[in-house]
Protein backbone atom coordinates (compact mmCIF):
# COMPACT_ATOMS: atom_id res chain seq x y z
CA UNK A 1 0.00 0.00 0.00
CA UNK A 2 1.30 3.22 -0.75
CA UNK A 3 2.45 5.79 1.96
CA UNK A 4 1.27 9.15 1.73
CA UNK A 5 3.38 11.41 3.74
CA UNK A 6 0.30 14.39 3.61
CA UNK A 7 -3.33 13.57 3.04
CA UNK A 8 -5.65 16.53 3.94
CA UNK A 9 -9.06 18.11 2.98
CA UNK A 10 -7.61 22.02 2.11
CA UNK A 11 -9.37 25.24 1.53
CA UNK A 12 -8.01 28.13 -0.47
CA UNK A 13 -8.15 31.27 1.15
CA UNK A 14 -6.71 33.26 -1.02
CA UNK A 15 -5.77 33.12 -5.50
CA UNK A 16 -2.87 35.72 -6.34
CA UNK A 17 -2.30 35.00 -10.66
CA UNK A 18 0.31 38.06 -10.17
CA UNK A 19 3.40 35.52 -9.76
CA UNK A 20 6.04 35.92 -11.29
CA UNK A 21 5.45 33.56 -14.33
CA UNK A 22 2.67 33.76 -17.21
CA UNK A 23 0.06 31.21 -16.19
CA UNK A 24 1.13 30.26 -12.78
CA UNK A 25 -1.12 30.80 -9.40
CA UNK A 26 -0.29 31.06 -5.90
CA UNK A 27 -2.85 29.55 -3.77
CA UNK A 28 -2.34 30.48 -0.08
CA UNK A 29 -4.54 26.98 2.20
CA UNK A 30 -5.63 25.55 4.84
CA UNK A 31 -6.17 22.02 6.19
CA UNK A 32 -9.94 21.73 7.21
CA UNK A 33 -8.70 21.28 10.97
CA UNK A 34 -5.86 24.37 10.15
CA UNK A 35 -3.20 22.09 11.03
CA UNK A 36 -1.45 22.83 8.45
CA UNK A 37 -0.92 26.35 6.02
CA UNK A 38 0.20 26.44 2.35
CA UNK A 39 1.33 27.62 -0.22
CA UNK A 40 1.45 26.38 -4.15
CA UNK A 41 1.88 27.40 -7.48
CA UNK A 42 -0.32 26.26 -9.97
CA UNK A 43 -0.11 25.96 -13.75
CA UNK A 44 -3.75 28.38 -14.15
CA UNK A 45 -4.18 27.31 -17.48
CA UNK A 46 -4.21 23.62 -16.64
CA UNK A 47 -5.65 23.37 -13.25
CA UNK A 48 -7.43 26.31 -11.81
CA UNK A 49 -8.20 26.79 -8.00
CA UNK A 50 -10.32 29.22 -6.39
CA UNK A 51 -11.03 30.86 -3.36
CA UNK A 52 -13.02 29.26 -1.21
CA UNK A 53 -12.77 25.87 -3.25
CA UNK A 54 -12.23 22.24 -0.77
CA UNK A 55 -9.15 19.92 -2.48
CA UNK A 56 -8.16 16.66 -1.53
CA UNK A 57 -4.39 17.01 -1.26
CA UNK A 58 -2.11 14.07 -0.88
CA UNK A 59 1.82 14.00 -1.17
CA UNK A 60 3.10 10.80 -1.66
CA UNK A 61 6.47 9.42 -2.59
CA UNK A 62 5.03 6.87 -5.19
CA UNK A 63 2.39 6.56 -7.85
CA UNK A 64 2.42 2.95 -7.26
CA UNK A 65 -0.63 1.60 -5.43
CA UNK A 66 0.92 -0.93 -3.72
CA UNK A 67 4.19 1.16 -2.57
CA UNK A 68 6.72 0.26 -4.92
CA UNK A 69 8.97 2.73 -6.14
CA UNK A 70 8.53 4.60 -9.18
CA UNK A 71 11.43 3.72 -11.91
CA UNK A 72 12.51 6.14 -14.79
CA UNK A 73 11.07 3.19 -17.38
CA UNK A 74 7.01 2.49 -17.97
CA UNK A 75 6.01 -1.11 -18.20
CA UNK A 76 3.87 -1.74 -21.46
CA UNK A 77 0.46 -1.98 -20.49
CA UNK A 78 -1.66 0.21 -17.78
CA UNK A 79 -0.88 -0.44 -14.10
CA UNK A 80 -2.62 1.19 -11.24
CA UNK A 81 -1.90 4.46 -10.37
CA UNK A 82 -3.16 6.98 -7.81
CA UNK A 83 -2.97 9.20 -10.23
CA UNK A 84 -5.90 7.85 -11.65
CA UNK A 85 -8.04 8.82 -8.89
CA UNK A 86 -6.83 13.03 -9.01
CA UNK A 87 -6.86 15.75 -11.48
CA UNK A 88 -3.86 17.64 -11.35
CA UNK A 89 -0.52 15.36 -10.55
CA UNK A 90 3.05 17.17 -10.06
CA UNK A 91 6.09 15.37 -9.02
CA UNK A 92 9.25 17.47 -7.65
CA UNK A 93 11.82 17.50 -5.00
CA UNK A 94 11.96 18.58 -1.30
CA UNK A 95 14.95 20.70 -1.10
CA UNK A 96 14.62 22.56 2.06
CA UNK A 97 13.34 22.08 5.66
CA UNK A 98 12.92 24.42 8.22
CA UNK A 99 11.66 25.35 11.49
CA UNK A 100 9.03 28.20 12.41
CA UNK A 101 7.19 29.95 15.13
CA UNK A 102 3.63 30.37 14.58
CA UNK A 103 1.02 33.38 15.85
CA UNK A 104 0.95 31.38 19.08
CA UNK A 105 4.40 30.91 19.24
CA UNK A 106 3.81 27.55 18.98
CA UNK A 107 7.02 25.45 16.80
CA UNK A 108 6.31 24.33 13.01
CA UNK A 109 8.19 22.61 10.46
CA UNK A 110 8.26 23.80 6.87
CA UNK A 111 9.34 21.58 3.98
CA UNK A 112 9.84 23.42 0.58
CA UNK A 113 9.39 21.31 -2.54
CA UNK A 114 9.51 22.15 -5.93
CA UNK A 115 8.20 20.63 -9.31
CA UNK A 116 10.18 22.40 -12.02
CA UNK A 117 9.80 25.69 -10.89
CA UNK A 118 6.33 25.47 -9.46
CA UNK A 119 6.26 25.94 -5.27
CA UNK A 120 5.06 24.10 -2.67
CA UNK A 121 5.58 25.65 0.96
CA UNK A 122 3.62 22.98 3.72
CA UNK A 123 3.70 24.22 7.26
CA UNK A 124 2.42 21.79 10.08
CA UNK A 125 3.08 20.58 13.54
CA UNK A 126 6.41 18.45 13.66
CA UNK A 127 5.21 15.37 14.83
CA UNK A 128 3.33 15.15 11.51
CA UNK A 129 5.65 16.26 9.83
CA UNK A 130 8.27 13.64 10.81
CA UNK A 131 8.24 11.15 7.62
CA UNK A 132 9.22 14.31 5.33
CA UNK A 133 13.36 14.36 4.71
CA UNK A 134 15.58 16.50 2.32
CA UNK A 135 15.96 15.13 -0.79
CA UNK A 136 12.90 12.91 -1.07
CA UNK A 137 11.18 13.16 -5.06
CA UNK A 138 7.68 13.30 -4.15
CA UNK A 139 4.24 13.31 -6.32
CA UNK A 140 1.62 16.03 -5.19
CA UNK A 141 -1.72 14.88 -6.19
CA UNK A 142 -4.96 17.36 -6.55
CA UNK A 143 -9.04 16.48 -6.68
CA UNK A 144 -11.70 19.01 -6.13
CA UNK A 145 -14.49 17.85 -3.49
Amino acid sequence: MAEFYFDEIIKVLKFDSLVVYDKVSRINANSEDDDFYLELDVHAEIYQMLPGGKYRMVISNTLHKDGSTVSNHFSEGKQASLADKFEYVMHGLLYKMAEAKDAKDDVKVVVYVSFGGLQLMLKGDPLKMHKFKVDQRLFLLLRKM
